[in-house]
């Protein structure tokens, strides 16, 4: 690209049927749900062959195998799960509900030094520790820049009483996370230590990857029994961050094309809320916990979707939560709805506008959905078919063998208009 724009400039040619002013370098995102519920490993095909089809929205390294990052974030696959716990001679009882932890453990780093601050952490809030897990990978397919840095993958399988709420689970999850990571990053050789997710809902499948490589690395990806009715999948193009294994989206809420450009805003005014930090959900101790919301070690994405967690294990939902960091252009719309103004104006006292071109994909675990920044600067599109797919993708295309007939809405320009 950098090459023909030299050329056209030094002699006048101008390749056939290239404009280079419609050069856009940018991610790719997206999400798939079947609006049943129901959970298949059929959805997980498709997302992974959506992510695939993104693959040139990505850049690569000079090895050619390194990419910029990859993943995928689904339901929790407890068909799975309860299977491999089940192999590694653990049982649980039917009043306990499942979590599963996604770790990401320094190269070369002896994890055991880790792991009983770990188990400790979890115990200490009152959740049952079961068992870790080995992840099942094939790094033989990693370019060679990706396998020098890649982490040493293990999952956490956690269980607690059903007298905690699913909400309550999470909230506690939460606090452990931020904890955990606080603890364990000072241990010698521990500073790059990650979690890439840990819920009780939702599991996230990421790493320096191209897309292409995502299922052949991770092998649950391609086991019949990972299932799930809600995929978030990501291709990264990294614009402010240098890539790394941590750094690949998607993160523990949403996959973003775009950049914030108010970012340093945004990160300041989270650091100078912490002390100030209330909802009725919350302990003192529990806010200290998981202050500070963010820091300049990730990307402006990574800081989106932790003041996205926030928020939402606060207690709102996350549609509430999304619109409140990413809100329409309300100031400036005479037509706009009394009750949707009076939202918009309730909620700039409380946060500003995460402001700058943005597509974003989300979930919860419960729900998908999708946002664009106020001035609709990265597109993105949806198609819903009548087998009951709702498809979203930064373009159209991400599915192929979809009969034209067979969808029965879709939006092709900018979502919601």
């Amino acid at each position: 690209m950098n090459h023909m724009g030299k050329i056209q400039k030094r002699d006048g040619y101008r390749p056939p049927l290239y404009d280079p002013s419609f050069e856009r370098d940018a991610c790719g995102t997206g999400f798939i749900a079947q609006i049943s519920g129901e959970p298949t490993h059929d959805l997980v095909v498709k997302a992974v062959e959506a992510v695939i089809n993104l693959t040139h929205r990505g850049a690569v390294s000079a090895d050619a195998k390194t990419g910029d990052g990859a993943g995928i974030l689904t339901q929790l696959p407890t068909k799975l799960i309860l299977r491999e716990i089940q192999s590694l001679g653990v049982s649980i009882s039917s009043d306990e509900e499942l979590a599963v932890g996604m770790f990401f453990f320094p190269p070369g780093s002896n994890i055991n030094n880790a792991t009983p601050v770990i188990q400790e952490e979890l115990e200490s809030i009152g959740l049952n520790f079961l068992t870790w897990r080995d992840v099942p990978v094939n790094s033989s397919v990693l370019g060679q820049q990706a396998l020098d840095t890649m982490p040493q993958i293990k999952q956490a399988i956690i269980a607690a009483p059903v007298s905690l709420t699913i909400e309550e689970f999470e909230r506690k999850l939460y606090v452990t996370r931020r904890n955990i990571e606080k603890k364990v990053s000072l241990i010698e050789g521990f500073a790059t230590f990650h979690i890439a997710s840990l819920s009780s809902k939702t599991v996230v499948y990421k790493g320096l990857l191209v897309a292409p490589q995502l299922s052949t690395f991770y092998l649950d990806l391609a086991d019949n029994d990972f299932e799930s009715a809600i995929a978030v999948f990501h291709q990264r193009y990294s614009t402010n961050t240098l890539p790394n294994w941590a750094l690949a989206q998607p993160f523990r809420f949403l996959g973003h094309n775009g950049e914030i450009n108010t970012l340093q805003g945004n990160r300041n005014w989270l650091r100078a809320r912490g002390g100030d930090l209330n909802a009725p959900v919350w302990s003192k101790s529990d806010l200290q916990s998981v202050i500070p919301i963010t820091d300049t070690q990730v990307s402006d994405s990574g800081s989106l979707d932790h003041a996205l967690e926030l928020l939402n294990r606060s207690g709102r939902d996350i549609l509430h939560s999304m619109i409140m960091l990413i809100p329409e252009a309300w100031e400036n719309m005479p037509n706009m709805d009394p009750d949707l103004r009076a939202f918009y104006e309730y909620h700039a006292l409380l946060t500003e506008p995460w402001d700058g071109p943005a597509a974003v994909a989300f979930s919860d675990g419960d729900l998908a959905g999708a946002i664009l920044d106020r001035n609709g600067l990265r597109p993105a599109r949806y198609h819903v078919t009548d087998d009951g797919f709702v498809i979203m993708a930064s373009e159209v295309g991400v599915l192929r063998g979809i009969e034209e007939s067979t969808i029965i809405e879709k939006v092709d320009s900018r979502l919601g208009k």
